[in-house]
C-alpha cells in the first residue's frame, strides 16, 4: 500500500496542499459564521462550498490512486492483487457516493 507521496506528482500534491489551506480558512469561516449567529441558509451555502472543494481534493487524490496503486495492480498479473485493489475501489467509490449495479 503507496502513501501520498508515491501516488502524487509534485504539481497535484501542490493542488491538493493549496486547496486544503483554503478548506481550513472555508470551515473557520463558517466556525465565525456560527459563533456570529449568521442567517442559517449564509451558513449553509458555506457549507456546501466546502463540501465542494472538499470532493474535488478527493477526485484529485482518487484519480491518483487509480493512475498508480490500480493500474499497477493490474498490470503485476496477479489476479488476486487485481481483485483486492478493485475491490477496495468499489469501496471507495461507494463512500463517495457512488453505487455499483
Amino acid at each position: 500500500m503507496g502513501g501520498l507521496a508515491a501516488m502524487l506528482d509534485a504539481e497535484t500534491k501542490r493542488k491538493v496542499e493549496a486547496a486544503l489551506k483554503r478548506i481550513g480558512g472555508q470551515v473557520a469561516g463558517i466556525q465565525r459564521m456560527v459563533d456570529e449567529e449568521r442567517y442559517c441558509v449564509d451558513v449553509l451555502h458555506q457549507i456546501a462550498a466546502a463540501e465542494g472543494a472538499l470532493e474535488r481534493v478527493g477526485r484529485l487524490i482518487l484519480s491518483a490512486h487509480i493512475d498508480t496503486c490500480v493500474a499497477s495492480a493490474l498490470e503485476s498479473g496477479s489476479p488476486r492483487a487485481g481483485r483486492k485493489k478493485a475491490q477496495e475501489l468499489k469501496d471507495v467509490l461507494a463512500r463517495f457516493g457512488w453505487r455499483s449495479g
